[in-house]
């Protein structure tokens, strides 16, 4: 599984946006009684002052994973659409830069590349994302150890059947699902295939809450039914309430690693990461929930998705200052 060798350990699938971050003062937040809901509030028709604007050329929860992978020492490859503009050049420039493999990435010729906007007041984010209009062509993989699946546009459905399929013929290959906002918008029924042929399924509380709509659900229960849909391993992460993991035989509760949060942009996508990276180098369940947590622990240091991820020194570090806090098994 080295970088060395000729195809990708890992082929991150999905669409690639630039990030845009803007950082204000100027704004007040209106919650709930019980803060489960709570909504921005700016200035209607004012100008807002902007403290500080930052980039991130090539973003995306597919992106960051190959981002992610490469710096974890395995090789890897993007497969995604941008347009045939700056924005796009600059994507494939950062992922060179990075070491992942662009090869598979498709230009647009007709539309430019897709973005995010962020605002983000007090160290929290509220994201606007446009994805553009594409026609997703089915990629010629290579044969690879893992392949990836995350964030698309809105018209992902030929995508996801063709993974799929693809899936039921590569037995060997390891399938990670991160289902982006289109998937989970999508509903449960959309992307049921897409569950039942994952080895690993990652999302977050609220994202299952959201497609398990018939009330309240406790974490077993919401564990054990994405695991009978037919995920072999299911991980559903909860902000500072850390992680919970379900393999059919073992439910770990994986807690935070603490720290000032400094902007939080990225952390799932750096804790889905570098815990799929960790079921490749083949730990255990309990050990991977670690790397997960230490990566995400990085990524809220930084401003972005990417700024924090780690390197394997840098994830040995991590481990190392936070040894004392591990995964606990639960009664399941």
């Amino acid at each position: 599984m080295s970088k060395s060798s000729t195809n990708p350990d890992l082929i991150a699938i999905g669409e690639s946006l630039r990030d845009v971050f803007y950082f204000i003062h100027d704004a007040t937040v209106s919650c709930s009684v019980h803060k489960d809901t709570c909504l921005l509030c700016l200035e209607y028709a004012d100008k807002i002052p902007v403290q500080k604007i930052i980039k991130v050329p090539a973003a995306g929860n597919s992106a960051n994973a190959a981002v992610g992978t490469s710096r974890l020492g395995l090789k890897s490859a993007l497969v995604s659409w941008i347009g045939n503009d700056r924005s796009g050049a600059h994507i494939r420039a950062a992922l060179e830069e990075e070491g992942v493999e662009h090869r598979y990435i498709t230009t647009d010729k007709k539309h430019p590349t897709s973005e995010s906007t962020l605002i983000i007041f007090r160290g929290e984010r509220t994201q606007l994302v446009h994805f553009e209009p594409r026609t997703y062509t089915r990629p010629k993989l290579p044969k690879t150890k893992c392949i990836y699946y995350s964030a698309m546009g809105t018209k992902h459905l030929h995508m996801d059947r063709f993974l799929v399929a693809e899936m039921k013929k590569r037995t060997d290959t390891f399938f990670a699902f991160q289902p982006g906002t289109t998937h989970i918008r999508s509903g449960l029924k959309g992307i049921l295939p897409l569950i039942a042929c994952s080895d690993l399924f990652i999302l977050n509380k609220d994202e299952a809450h959201y497609l398990l709509k018939d009330g309240e659900r406790t974490m077993c229960n919401m564990l054990e039914v994405f695991y009978h849909y037919g995920a072999k391993t299911v991980v559903i992460t909860d902000g500072k309430n850390g992680a919970d993991a379900w393999d059919g035989k073992e439910h770990w509760h994986m807690p935070i690693f603490n720290g000032k949060v400094f902007e939080a942009t990225g952390a799932g996508d750096g804790f889905a990461t570098a815990l799929t990276v960790a079921h490749l180098r083949h730990l255990k369940l309990p050990e991977a929930l670690r790397w997960g947590t230490a990566n995400g622990w990085s990524v809220i240091q930084e401003v972005g998705p990417q700024a924090g991820l780690l390197d394997r020194a840098g994830m040995k570090r991590v481990l190392r200052k936070f040894s004392k806090i591990r995964p606990t098994l639960h009664k399941h």
